[in-house]
């Protein structure tokens, strides 16, 4: 398949797991275009198989610049196979209203772009603290504590599984 993947990444994670899906998804003999949201204003999704839409959630919204690709794109992603790919340090809990806090993200993501996605896949994201400037860092220190959550300020903490990202990309392709 000819697979288009486009992501939009405020400290790195979305990207990083963007890179991975590509990778991945070409060592399965996929061809993969991988661009920021910025540059997928550009394509042709008519050209694609399939099409990754990948972002991630921060105060409940999503980058800007994805909001406009989507918005910009709804059309011709509802005539190619698609997916959303949210991002989330809550997606790595089980915690019923902060799942309940992604759905209605991702459902105002739909309602601001025109597109409802026929496939979401939410990926937990990591604490980014090489990339946070210190009141961010505070702040991520704060909710890391009320999740019962150990986090060292000097370390990156990753939650994203790698595992089941192949197996949720597999079953999307399937």
């Amino acid at each position: 398949m000819n697979i288009l993947i486009a992501y939009a990444s405020t400290e790195g994670q979305t990207r990083k797991i963007a890179r991975y899906c590509a990778d991945y998804l070409n060592g399965k003999n996929h061809t993969v275009e991988l661009v920021s949201a910025e540059d997928g204003l550009d394509a042709e999704l008519a050209r694609f198989d399939a099409v990754l839409l990948a972002g991630s959630v921060h105060a409940g919204k999503y980058q800007k610049e994805l909001v406009r690709l989507a918005r910009k794109k709804s059309a011709a992603l509802a005539h190619v196979r698609s997916a959303f790919m949210s991002v989330s340090l809550a997606a790595a809990g089980t915690d019923v209203d902060d799942w309940t806090g992604l759905t209605e993200c991702v459902n105002r993501f739909a309602d601001k772009t025109g597109w409802t996605p026929p496939t979401v896949m939410h990926v937990a994201g990591a604490f980014r603290f090489s990339e946070y400037d210190f009141f961010k860092s505070w702040a991520m220190r704060w909710i890391a504590a009320q999740k019962d959550q150990e986090v060292d300020p000097q370390t990156d903490k990753e939650y994203t599984d790698w595992a089941a990202l192949k197996k949720t990309l597999d079953d999307w392709l399937a």
